[in-house]
């Protein structure tokens, strides 16, 4: 098995709505604003070459949307999937397995794209399989009024549309399943309804993919919860049980949203579940 981060973008969150009801003063101290409150963050997504499968964890936003959507994020870097891909020696049509942690726009948008007369749209990997599982989809494709926004129908449906469209089995009595893929999942469901986190089991090392569980380096202590989340006292109660068993096993973190840390170890303190030490991919990999 290989491992390889794809740089599939970086745009700006409003500060304040990536931290909830942490005052500036405290997440400022780690995560940096700029004149308009507007923090960094990536779209950092993970390619899997395992035998004859090369599996991509998630998708950033794509290239589709407007300008005007695209002006709402402040979009920043030259990266993307494309360019990554080709760094490692791969192309788009080598992708077999599309996994998303979850539909939110910023984390599936880079799956579908136009097709090439953009009448429509088409998968982006024409050659992969989309991994999903039946809570999640059901609760994307009828949104709440909460989520709504971030649930767009164009990168959802032709995922169905494309017959490619798979389900990840759901635990019955736990939050952990051993996933079709080979790696596995832990589901949570604060942020969103059954949110996905692939665990996978690489070298002697447990390599976490953290999605919106813990966004940046930022929101490690317990109460440090996005205004994003739709059931921020399960994240509560999720992001103790995951990073307890991080600390206790040394998980290694990595950091989907961090512009500026790649993967993050933990540790017990009499703080609660800390920062440990700050690893590149580089040195992981």
């Amino acid at each position: 098995m290989k491992l390889y981060p794809i740089a599939a973008g970086n745009f700006k969150l409003d500060g304040g709505a990536m931290f909830g009801v942490v005052p500036k003063s405290l997440w400022q101290r780690t995560n940096s604003a700029d004149a308009n409150n507007m923090i960094d963050i990536a779209a950092r997504c993970l390619l899997i070459e395992d035998g004859d499968r090369l599996i991509l964890v998630d998708t950033g936003m794509g290239n589709k949307q407007s300008d005007k959507f695209y002006g709402y994020y402040h979009l920043w870097g030259d990266d993307s999937i494309e360019k990554s891909l080709k760094n490692y020696g791969f192309h788009k049509d080598d992708v077999t397995d599309v996994f998303m942690t979850h539909l939110h726009f910023d984390h599936c948008g880079g799956s579908i794209q136009w097709n090439k007369d953009k009448t429509g749209y088409e998968p982006a990997f024409k050659n992969a399989r989309f991994w999903s599982n039946e809570n999640h989809w059901q609760w994307a494709t009828i949104p709440n009024r909460r989520e709504k926004a971030s649930f767009l129908k164009e990168n959802i449906i032709p995922m169905e549309e494309s017959g490619r469209l798979n389900f990840i089995a759901q635990p019955q009595h736990d939050i952990l399943t051993k996933s079709a893929l080979g790696f596995d999942v832990f589901f949570a469901n604060g942020h969103t309804e059954k949110q996905m986190i692939p665990m996978i089991h690489y070298k002697g090392k447990t390599i976490c993919f953290m999605a919106d569980l813990l966004p940046t380096v930022g929101h490690l202590p317990i109460p440090f919860v996005m205004g994003y989340d739709t059931r921020p006292l399960l994240t509560l109660d999720e992001k103790e049980k995951f990073l307890n068993m991080a600390a206790d096993n040394n998980f290694y973190l990595f950091l989907e949203h961090d512009a500026h840390h790649e993967i993050i170890t933990v540790k017990h303190t009499e703080k609660g579940v800390r920062l440990n030490e700050v690893f590149t991919c580089k040195d992981i990999f």
